[in-house]
């Protein structure tokens, strides 16, 4: 363990505002008046040259001083809210919940899930907006509840978004299958791997456009694939047959058994809906380095819920309405190993129907779709690591930036996960897809679980402390209503968790599924206990919470913005209005 016992919280004034207001009684909107406007400006012009080099600066220039940087524009956040952890689970891997489920099961899973996540999304998203700072929730597990569970969240979270890296490499490999096999899959893996090592390594400004785009490709085949749905099931096929809700005629159809019972045919769909949606983890890491965050992350925040109901929910109605559970096509593909768009039911559904053509660009915008998904992965992980290193559980060389703020050993750490991707090469790669699958959605559920736990202690700190929760940025229906809200979502991922890997047990047991299900359990427990005997650690009261610590940081960051806004001068006309709403 790496400078643990000397670990210290940043001290924090008992005045976070340049308006001179106590943050810890009431939080409020930063007011200059044109008396300070003058004295911050004077302040602003001696350090701007350094600043903005810093800020634009590309080059490779170790320095340990500096931090990640705020770069992140409010369309990327936006963009990222919506479509940034889209990818394989939504158009691929979900036909084997179709398979095992039915599309009866599928629909009501997703729905069901879709609840759960919305709740915990508004639930950590209001801890977050309030404290946006690197890989928030694992900083806030050791500031609200114990060292010892920062390092368990910490820990669950690095090998879980680690895991999601060679999951989507060998995603994408997979669906280059779909026109050839005979070539060597270090020919798809290195490309790969380059383009996302050099995506990262620049500054983050440069992550972000490309998930700008990337998501923006993705958002078109979601709601291409939405409209392909409802296009063919009124008639518009070369069949001229309008098979509507035909699938989800009769029981059988609809919620069919696997391995002899129903109830297990419903929890086959529902664990591939705990593994496809997925939603405040991806858009809370984003938060140390957005811009303007307490305007940009309640937005994006409060936006969860289209994705939600938009494109998984009605993303699982299309795949039902499409294709039924026992299709040939997909059974054949399924029992033969396949993988990547082979498996997909638009995709088979659409050379049923003899559709040409389609497929093949269905395919291109998968691929796609797993790219920026694995783009994101890297991002994740790197900034969990760097989380971690700077907190003192990983070797502190991992909290080295270059000039422009990217934690270089970090990102080559991270791109090294994706060596996994090679497990492939040995058996068939769904085999490899399923068992990183099964180890992620275990660590996913738990993130779910730890995060509620976390909001908890913060609730009981802010009633302790009289931190006044109704002027926080993020205002959703579950303020008002916490903490009930954040009970609902623990009990429910607590559930969830513990039923994991029922299907371990059915019909027989079996040890190779029940470690696949429940690992990343046991190395969370492992990693609480050891170090809480290790290190002695105490939960933290209360009262003695650290709830203002980095808010200074956010005071700075909004006051240098909005002299900058101050001094341009504005282009009213309506080329430039028009070209600032479509860039945002």
């Amino acid at each position: 363990m790496w400078n643990i016992l000397n670990k210290k919280h940043d001290e924090a004034p008992a005045s976070n505002y340049i308006d001179g207001s106590s943050a810890g009684s009431e939080l409020t909107e930063i007011n200059l008046t044109d008396s300070n406007i003058n004295d911050v400006k004077s302040e602003k012009e001696k350090s701007d040259d350094q600043f903005n080099s810093s800020f634009c600066d590309t080059s490779v220039t170790l320095v340990q001083s500096e931090g990640t940087r705020r770069m992140l524009k409010p369309r990327h956040i936006d963009l990222i809210s919506i479509g940034g952890s889209i990818g394989t689970g939504l158009f691929v891997t979900i036909g084997y919940g179709l398979l095992n489920g039915g599309c009866g099961n599928l629909l009501i899973a997703f729905f069901l899930q879709g609840i759960i996540i919305y709740v915990v999304t508004l639930t950590i998203g209001e801890l977050i907006c309030y404290l946006p700072v690197d890989s928030p929730f694992i900083t806030h597990a050791g500031r609200f509840v114990d060292p010892a569970f920062e390092f368990c969240c910490g820990l669950n979270f690095y090998i879980m978004i680690s895991l999601y890296i060679p999951f989507e490499i060998t995603s994408v490999n997979s669906m280059i299958h779909f026109w050839r096999k005979d070539y060597n899959a270090a020919e798809a893996f290195v490309p790969q791997i380059v383009i996302y090592l050099v995506l990262n390594i620049f500054a983050v400004k440069w992550y972000g456009e490309s998930e700008f785009f990337l998501s923006i490709g993705k958002l078109i085949l979601a709601i291409g694939l939405l409209f392909f749905t409802f296009i063919t099931m009124v008639g518009g096929n070369p069949q001229r047959w309008a098979f509507g809700f035909h699938n989800f005629k009769g029981v059988d159809n609809a919620f069919p058994q696997y391995l002899g019972t129903g109830a297990s045919a419903f929890w086959a769909a529902y664990m591939k809906a705990v593994f496809t949606e997925v939603a405040p983890e991806y858009l809370g890491m984003v938060a140390g380095e957005a811009i303007d965050p307490r305007k940009t992350m309640p937005r994006a925040f409060k936006t969860i819920i289209y994705r939600l109901s938009f494109f998984y929910v009605l993303g699982a109605l299309s795949v039902g309405i499409l294709l039924r559970h026992d299709d040939p096509v997909l059974v054949k593909a399924v029992s033969e190993g396949a993988a990547g768009a082979n498996v997909s039911p638009y995709v088979i559904a659409m050379r049923n129907m003899q559709i040409t053509v389609l497929p093949d660009i269905v395919n291109v915008l998968c691929i796609t779709a797993s790219f920026s998904a694995g783009n994101s992965y890297i991002y994740c992980s790197s900034r969990s690591l760097y989380a971690l290193s700077k907190r003192g559980f990983a070797p502190k060389f991992f909290s080295i930036c270059l000039k422009n703020g990217v934690p270089i050993f970090c990102i080559a750490m991270a791109v090294g996960w994706s060596c996994l991707s090679l497990l492939q090469l040995g058996e068939a790669a769904s085999v490899a897809l399923d068992w990183m699958i099964n180890l992620c959605t275990g660590g996913q559920i738990l993130n779910y679980f730890f995060m509620m736990i976390t909001y908890l202690c913060f609730y009981r700190a802010c009633k302790a402390q009289n931190l006044d929760r109704f002027s926080m940025p993020l205002q959703a229906w579950t303020t008002k209503l916490q903490p009930y809200p954040a009970i609902f979502g623990l009990i429910c991922t607590w559930l969830i968790v513990m039923f994991l890997g029922a299907q371990a047990f059915i019909p027989k047991f079996d040890i190779n599924s029940f470690l696949y299900y429940y690992l990343m359990f046991f190395i969370a427990c492992g990693s609480f206990v050891s170090y809480k005997i290790v290190f002695r650690t105490k939960f933290i009261k209360p009262e003695e919470a650290d709830l203002f610590t980095g808010l200074n940081e956010i005071d700075e960051h909004e006051r240098r913005l909005y002299l900058e806004q101050s001094d341009k001068v504005v282009d009213n006309s309506f080329k430039a209005k028009l070209l600032r709403t479509l860039w945002w």
